[in-house]
């Protein structure tokens, strides 16, 4: 559960940051350059993007740093105390360079949190399978996501309290707030996620369940240390990363974007906070259900059963926002289909990155998961600047649903290729690990 506290960190920042920074961008854009709404859609795009593109680099760096790192704070945690520190230092000054109307100083502050965040970001994801059996990472991803999505609940509900205009369109004096609140809580969950996680000493208590998670790992091959993936498994894998790309370059859209569209469609920015809560709702309650549904039809299928469920929410968005739905409708709509597509992106994060991981070996999973980082990042990195040219050339930021829904369809026929072996093994329940953990120690 401690473990959850670093992905709570992390999804809180983001929702702040991904909520507030293309209406902060936008405003000073008009301010001053003037224009509407949408004329700097394509700059705020690539703003958005141009950060991330960082990550591409920064969060596989720092997987492959911290898989070779060894001290008496283990080789993830200097990371995540370093990272967290910068952030909660660095992330009030986007508010406070909004205050004075920098636009420079908006975009510098925006920069630094994010190179600073993927410092620790590799490192605290790879936390979890460093002390889960294969089988059971699933499990421990959803318990994982369960904790990292009260974040988002949090700050959907400052975005309701502190929305970014107020009554007669002026931007609200309090937009700090948010900002200040966000790392206030930071520096108590990463101090208990510090005082709590000693990586040395889990790592011996945990050694016999990790060599039997090898037995029972879900692949045609069997992982070796320090040899090549099996063909089977090299393929999965490209097949794997490819959906990854897809489906984040969808679902990013609507994340990037989502403020935008409820301020100049719906007509209230505040709205979207609701929206995010219900998001972080729909996949809160997904996340236990889905790792229990995974444990019987497989990984593949559960997630096949989520792309499904993201493409009904963004389908019949899309369908409505075409013909024409008023804006009380609309947010009638965005709510269930938030919390429909919520649900199913629930289902596939919970087990596509267990599923990355799964051709790791011990030494490699800082490895495998800066891999995961790049082709998600890389999506993130692309996608609102491909968006943002977009909506500039359509002079409106109605079609986010249907952008995203055409690539979550790709996704579910990319990934449809990933290949199972023959025979799945039933995932074995909790007192099967205790047990067999115990025999290895008495051997």
């Amino acid at each position: 559960m401690y473990i959850g506290f670093a992905f709570f960190t992390i999804l809180m920042l983001w929702q702040v940051y991904n909520t507030y920074c293309p209406l902060i961008l936008n405003e000073l854009f008009i301010s001053n350059f003037g224009g509407t709404a949408t004329d700097h859609a394509y700059l705020i795009g690539v703003i958005m993007a141009a950060d991330n593109i960082t990550a591409l680099f920064m969060i596989p760096l720092f997987g492959f740093l911290s898989d070779r790192t060894r001290g008496r704070l283990g080789k993830r945690m200097p990371y995540i105390i370093f990272g967290a520190a910068g952030a909660v230092i660095m992330l009030p000054f986007i508010a406070l360079m909004f205050m004075i109307n920098s636009l420079l100083g908006v975009i510098l502050a925006m920069a630094a949190v994010l190179l600073i965040m993927n410092v620790f970001r590799n490192p605290a994801v790879s936390l979890m399978p460093d002390f889960t059996p294969k089988p059971l990472r699933s499990k421990a991803n959803a318990i994982i996501n369960f904790m990292g999505y009260l974040g988002p609940i949090l700050i959907g509900a400052l975005i309701m309290v502190f929305p970014f205009k107020t009554a007669g369109d002026v931007v609200n004096p309090n937009i700090w707030v948010p900002f200040a609140i966000t790392s206030a809580i930071m520096i108590v969950a990463i101090a208990l996620l510090a005082l709590k996680i000693r990586e040395n000493k889990l790592a011996k208590l945990t050694e016999a369940e990790m060599k039997i998670g090898e037995e029972q790992a879900e692949v045609v091959q069997r992982i070796e240390e320090d040899k090549p993936l099996g063909k089977v498994e090299e393929f999965n894998l490209w097949v794997l990363l490819a959906s990854v790309f897809l489906w984040f370059f969808a679902f990013n859209a609507i994340e990037t974007f989502g403020s935008l569209f409820s301020e100049n469609i719906i007509g209230e920015s505040g709205f979207w906070g609701m929206a995010v809560i219900f998001t972080a709702v729909s996949g809160l309650a997904s996340f236990l259900p889905g790792a229990w549904v995974s444990g019987k039809i497989g990984r593949k299928n559960t997630i096949l059963v989520g792309l499904g469920m993201t493409i009904l929410g963004t389908a019949t968005m899309s369908v409505a926002v075409f013909m024409g739905a008023n804006p009380e409708l609309l947010k009638i709509l965005v709510i269930g289909c938030i919390f429909i597509a919520g649900w199913g992106w629930g289902w596939i994060n919970i087990n596509s990155y267990p599923m990355v991981v799964e051709m790791s070996s011990k030494k490699s999973i800082g490895k495998f998961t800066g891999m995961y980082y790049f082709f998600s990042m890389l999506a993130q990195s692309l996608t609102p600047i491909a968006v943002g040219f977009l909506f500039t050339a359509l002079g409106s930021y109605a079609h986010v649903f249907t952008y995203a829904l055409i690539f979550m369809v790709i996704a579910a026929i990319v990934f449809s290729f990933y290949k199972l072996p023959k025979k799945l093994k039933q995932m074995p329940n909790l007192r099967y690990w205790k047990s067999k953990a115990g025999d290895e120690e008495q051997q």
